[in-house]
């Protein structure tokens, strides 16, 4: 349990002096339109993308406020997780936990998103110590459609195939047993059993006595229940 409060993690790291503040904005696609006779109207869309913006602390030495798991990492590491996350061009989970006293669940964040940019802040006052803003945006899963033209009597006919998910394989229809390797996530696992890395948190819940308080954190061996959805 934090002792800040609430705990920040970028994929598995987590951040060992939690942002002060943190910005999302949730933007709209709505559109303003000008009709001849009416005027403008406003035509709604569904939401765009979240964007998330935050600053904080990467310490050099390890302080008495700050949180490591499992040990203390100093700051070369943290520069480290920020280039993998943003050269590996690939979404990852974003999440926070907040630690109410007498609040038995108090509300979470999980999020799939990537990095777009990160800006790191050296300044001489704060030693070897250094801030690091950093920017994300929401990311959601896709697929594509095809369409089958076939000739017949000389007329096209065209017939639309089912969705092709951008994942490996189709939901299981019942409940599987899947057991932990190295390097697995529980994004990863439920993007190959059910084609949506964002639906993690299903396989979570349902091993949330296996795995502990983080998802973020599965070990090798573990043997999880990949539930029917």
């Amino acid at each position: 349990m934090s002792e800040n409060g609430y705990r920040v993690y970028l994929g598995k790291c987590l951040l060992p002096v939690p942002p002060g503040k943190i910005q999302a904005k949730i933007n709209g696609n709505n559109k303003t339109v000008n009709l001849i006779n009416d005027g403008e109207v406003n035509i709604l869309k569904n939401k765009g993308l979240t964007e998330i913006e935050f600053e904080c602390e990467i310490p050099q030495i390890k302080y008495p406020y700050a949180t490591y798991e499992p040990k203390f990492k100093d700051a070369g590491y943290y520069k480290k997780v920020f280039e993998e996350l943003k050269d590996s061009r690939k979404p990852f989970q974003f999440a926070i936990y907040r630690d109410c006293p007498g609040v038995k669940k108090p509300v979470d964040t999980h999020m799939t998103v990537t990095l777009e940019d990160y800006r790191i802040t050296e300044d001489a006052k704060e030693g070897l110590d250094f801030q690091v803003k950093i920017s994300l945006k929401e990311w959601r899963d896709y697929g594509t459609k095809t369409a089958d033209v076939q000739i017949v009597a000389g007329k096209p006919q065209a017939s639309v195939e089912s969705t092709r998910e951008t994942g490996n394989a189709p939901a299981p229809a019942s409940a599987q047993s899947y057991t932990v390797v190295s390097g697995d996530s529980l994004w990863g696992i439920a993007k190959r059993f059910y084609g949506d890395g964002s639906k993690y948190m299903v396989i979570y819940q349902a091993n949330a006595g296996v795995i502990g308080g983080n998802p973020n954190l599965i070990y090798p061996g573990q043997v999880l229940t990949i539930p029917a959805v």
